[in-house]
């Protein structure tokens, strides 16, 4: 592994932010930079760097999201030719980092002279509520990924809805100036195959799709979380049908624990369309269990991003007084928390307060708990949740908190907790039983090679790098999960995003994924997104870095 170049962006907000730097698109000679979220929520767009000299990178211009808006996992670029475009289109994702009257969905930008973008629509997706499209609203869903094909003369955006269980949208833009809704879809609901065991947490939701051309039929891998990886056809995208899918049943096949983590992320075919190359998405190392007084264990997902874990708690373990404290949004909603019990000086004994989700933030009620002295917290899912009752196990984020807690689910907490069969909150101040926390180390997230099959697509293979299965690792190393592939087109290889674990290069077949090469820079790494190029006649790997900007690679 061989680095070229890299490049820190500066125009026009200076110089990078820790984690600012989202997912990337390469075509042409031309990178195009995600910038992701940023705390005053005014950095959202698309770096536009110039890669024609790939030894020496050079930024072109900044394309600025729409105002409360920001790009994430969706960045792709396609030559289209349709009736009513013919040129380089870009299209991102959006995502709401603030309260604003219009974005979400997708933008798509004629990016045929790079230097100079035009803006051909912003804010587009679904407006309406579940089961439509349309609606009244000028601000539709926002969206965690979008990716664009052409067939024939028509050219289609499949995205991914943040806000429904209809999650899978699918839109006519052979007119990007004018796109049509076609229809959206519940996977779950429609093919309720793909459930099976599901996996730890039982959230099933779409999180990233792409679209190829396989054996005549044009092909979705939808990365379904605890579903797993659905494979569909969608060559009429008013009639999908499904062709396959993968099941996470049984034990985990790295760690042995059961359920197994799930948190299908993303998924590549093959260049050659025989495996699929699939990322399962994991930054939380543990996974928690909450036994309770004289009642039945629960299972619980430890808080992500925080600086104090349980594990490393007196003992190992948080308890054991539960107190509910309401929804604790005290800046949002003005909620008052009641203060913690006076402390008794014993450090093996915490003062948990049992919060309920919604309305704000996971930063907003567990900096609201803490100002008023409680040790600890459980979060319980808000009630009527479309969605349903998931254990949040890979979202529940609290960055830079040093107040360690878990996530439940309602049922858990309302019955077990405190003994409501009714589904109604306790009253605020209500004491629950005591309980006990403790955390079983179950490791960051991995790879897996898949036969490209119809039915139940099998395993080949897992692959975590070893340091993710080692629990010194835990904590203190940054993120060491994995994030996403890209396939090389000419050959079983593979390149994989890693985060602070760098860029991995795999090579696959029926032996296997076996580690073929490896990169992690000086001070360290932090790496998201992950392409091939073919530039000025050959081939690379180009990477974006959370914290910096782009990267070039040859192999």
């Amino acid at each position: 592994m061989k680095l070229v170049s890299k490049l820190s962006p500066t125009d026009p907000f200076g110089g990078i932010l820790e984690g600012q730097i989202a997912d990337l698109a390469v075509f042409g000679g031309w990178a195009y930079l995600n910038s992701w979220k940023d705390p005053d929520c005014k950095r959202g767009g698309v770096y536009v760097v110039d890669i024609r000299k790939p030894r020496k990178p050079r930024q072109a211009t900044f394309i600025p999201a729409l105002a409360g808006n920001y790009h994430g996992e969706g960045a792709q670029v396609v030559n289209a030719k349709t009736e009513f475009f013919d040129g380089d289109l870009l299209a991102v994702n959006n995502e709401y980092c603030a309260d604003v009257d219009r974005g979400g969905g997708f933008d798509l930008y004629d990016v045929s002279n790079p230097k100079k973008p035009k803006t051909l629509v912003q804010g587009f997706g679904d407006y309406g509520d579940e089961g439509t499209l349309t609606g009244d609203t000028t601000a539709a869903h926002d969206s965690h990924n979008v990716f664009v094909w052409q067939d024939d003369k028509k050219l289609y955006a499949a995205s991914v809805d943040n806000a429904e269980q209809h999650d899978v949208d699918f839109f006519d833009i052979t007119n990007p100036r004018a796109p049509k809704p076609i229809a959206e879809y519940d996977l779950d609901e429609m093919f309720p195959q793909i459930v099976d065991q599901s996996a730890f947490g039982d959230n099933i939701f779409n999180h990233d799709d792409v679209v190829k051309k396989v054996d005549g039929k044009w092909t979705m891998l939808a990365s379904y979380w605890d579903g797993g990886y659905v494979k569909l056809d969608v060559s009429n995208p008013a009639d999908i049908k499904y062709l396959g899918d993968t099941s996470f049943d049984g034990a985990d096949p790295l760690t042995g624990l059961k359920p197994p983590e799930g948190n299908a992320h993303q998924v590549e075919f093959s260049g050659d369309d025989q495996y699929l190359l699939a990322a399962d998405e994991d930054f939380s190392p543990f996974r928690a269990q909450v036994s309770v007084a004289g009642g039945e264990a629960i299972n619980g997902a430890e808080a992500t991003d925080t600086t104090t874990r349980i594990a490393d708690l007196p003992g190992g373990q948080l308890g054991p007084s539960t107190t509910f404290v309401g929804q604790a949004c005290t800046l949002t909603g003005g909620d008052t928390v009641p203060a913690a019990p006076a402390d008794d000086a014993d450090p093996n004994t915490e003062d948990i307060a049992v919060i309920v989700r919604g309305t704000c933030s996971f930063e907003e009620k567990v900096n609201a708990v803490k100002a008023q002295g409680w040790d600890g917290w459980i979060v319980y899912n808000n009630a009527d949740r479309p969605d349903g009752d998931p254990l949040l196990t890979n979202g529940v984020v609290v960055s830079g908190s040093d107040l360690p807690g878990v996530f439940i689910r309602r049922q858990d907490a309302l019955r077990g907790l405190f003994g409501i069969t009714s589904g109604t909150d306790p009253a605020i101040g209500t004491k629950g039983k005591d309980v006990t926390v403790a955390t079983v180390f179950d490791g960051w997230g991995y790879a897996h090679l898949y036969r490209n099959e119809n039915g139940k697509m099998r395993e080949v293979d897992s692959y975590a790098i070893p340091e993710a299965l080692d629990r010194r690792f835990a904590s203190g190393f940054g993120d060491l999960s994995i994030h996403e592939f890209a396939a090389d087109p000419n050959e079983r290889l593979a390149y994989s995003s890693y985060y602070s674990g760098g860029l991995r290069v795999f090579s696959f077949g029926e032996q296997g994924l076996k580690e073929a090469g490896a990169f992690i820079d000086e001070g360290g790494s932090n790496f998201w997104g992950v392409e091939f190029a073919h530039i000025a006649g050959k081939d690379y790997i180009a990477t974006s870095d959370r914290d910096y900007g782009l990267y070039l690679f040859r192999y």
